[in-house]
């Protein structure tokens, strides 16, 4: 029988697997299956070079012809030997801007997005760059930090959101990231000043409001009334239920199957689609009569069929284009009631969206908060990583916050009701006056 300190231990193996060891230095993946890379330490700082290739036995024979040079005294001579030995100035062929998405689109290490649309994005992002650098014949590895600022500093001159900026930043970043192969120095978009900061836009004002409960009512009142047309009304309103009683995003509600739903238990299951989390919600009495109702028109897996079709609809190069459709008549029922969904601000070209069907979610916390539901409750509901939850948790409802101000103005602005009571009781103990008298002081005294 083996004793223990015979038995392999696994995680040794895997390490064994991944790294090889050599005299001097080791070769290791980053991930399986990507290239190999040569590690070692120069002046007790560790460096790392790419061997540029998948195969193990090719990687270990270039690591070999490295290891000499690593002996060796002077960074500088390392350097030079280390550049010759992975063969850069042979490579190094030049990689024109224009030529530089076809590179990266084909190479294993790309960004792959879930949707078409954000594909697409990518790639109209890099090419707003190209056209930003007008030299479509430049050599990327000539972009320069300078140059990266320099757009930078243009896309805040265009009037974009933070966010929507930061993201085309991150885009470019990850490309130039991928093809570093074809660049000597480190990524141009690295730096940090490149990102804006969010405190940016405090100045704006503009946030996503919450539907107080006159205006919920005002919804389902709208959503019955025959007046109102829109497309699929029926259908609509069951997903303006489902957001209104579970707080769940747009996509979520429209996309939702019928397999989610049990109705002898009470309850719903949802998937999200931008988070991954699993959520079950028991299902309101009002929203288990609609839900009841749907059953009806009942033609396939989706509980609203034509709205989900409408909102899956894509266009000739795959992106969706059926979303925008959906939210257009969502925003609709919105105006029906008398809001601006949108709002202009200085300096953004786009409006401002301030009510949306994500104001249904925005509800829903806010009401949970108002009710004193425990937060661990909503957030199991809501998802555990909604920022809505400690939105609407640091503060509980107008109401409670008028208490505060009262309590503050009592303090300062006249006396406290502690004084108060003080007064009553030294007016009770002394007064000899009759008693129906010194009521009325009393009462005078405490509604001071």
């Amino acid at each position: 029988m083996p004793v223990k300190s015979d038995i392999p231990n696994w995680k040794d193996q895997e390490m064994t697997k991944k790294t090889i060891k050599l005299a001097t230095g080791s070769v290791y993946q980053k991930k399986t299956g990507g290239v190999y890379f040569f590690r070692y330490q120069i002046n007790n700082q560790r460096k790392c070079v790419s061997l540029e290739t998948r195969n193990r036995e090719e990687a270990i024979a270039k690591a070999e012809k490295i290891v000499p040079v690593v002996r060796a005294t002077s960074t500088e001579v390392i350097a030079a030997h280390v550049k010759q030995a992975r063969n850069l100035e042979h490579r190094q062929q030049e990689l024109a801007l224009s030529d530089a998405w076809e590179v990266y689109s084909r190479h294993p290490e790309r960004s792959v997005p879930d949707t078409v649309h954000e594909q697409n994005t990518y790639r109209a992002t890099f090419r707003e760059f190209v056209d930003f650098i007008n030299k479509p014949e430049l050599p990327i590895r000539e972009i320069t930090p300078e140059l990266a600022a320099k757009y930078a500093d243009h896309l805040r001159s265009c009037r974009i959101s933070v966010s929507t900026h930061n993201r085309k930043i991150t885009r470019i970043r990850k490309i130039f990231e991928v093809l570093r192969d074809y660049r000597d120095a480190d990524n141009p978009f690295r730096s940090r000043v490149l990102i804006r900061k969010e405190r940016e836009e405090q100045e704006l004002g503009v946030r996503r409001l919450s539907f107080s409960r006159e205006q919920i009512q005002k919804l389902r009142e709208v959503l019955d009334d025959s007046i109102h047309k829109v497309m699929y009304k029926p259908e609509v309103k069951v997903i303006y239920y489902l957001g209104m009683f579970t707080g769940q995003r747009l996509k979520d509600c429209v996309l939702l199957r019928w397999d989610s739903i049990d109705f002898p238990h009470g309850q719903i299951w949802v998937k999200q689609f931008k988070t991954g989390k699993e959520v079950t919600i028991p299902i309101a009495p009002e929203l288990k009569t609609v839900l009841e109702a749907a059953w009806s028109w009942r033609i396939d897996e989706y509980v609203c069929p034509r709205v989900a079709a409408r909102y899956k609809r894509t266009d000739a190069a795959g992106k969706n284009v059926g979303n925008n459709l959906v939210n257009i008549d969502v925003l609709r029922v919105i105006q029906w009631i008398g809001l601006e969904p949108s709002v202009a601000v200085p300096g953004r070209k786009k409006k401002v969206t301030i009510y949306g069907f994500h104001s249904l979610r925005h509800s829903f916390a806010s009401y949970c908060a108002e009710a004193n539901v425990p937060k661990a409750a909503v957030q199991s509901i809501l998802g555990t990583d909604s920022d809505i939850v400690d939105k609407y948790y640091t503060h509980v409802g107008r109401e409670a916050q008028e208490k505060a101000i009262a309590a503050v103005v009592g303090e300062i602005g006249g006396e406290s009701d502690r004084n108060r009571i003080e007064k009553a009781l030294a007016l009770i103990r002394s007064s000899t006056a009759d008693p129906a008298e010194t009521l009325k002081l009393v009462a005078a005294i405490l509604e001071q």
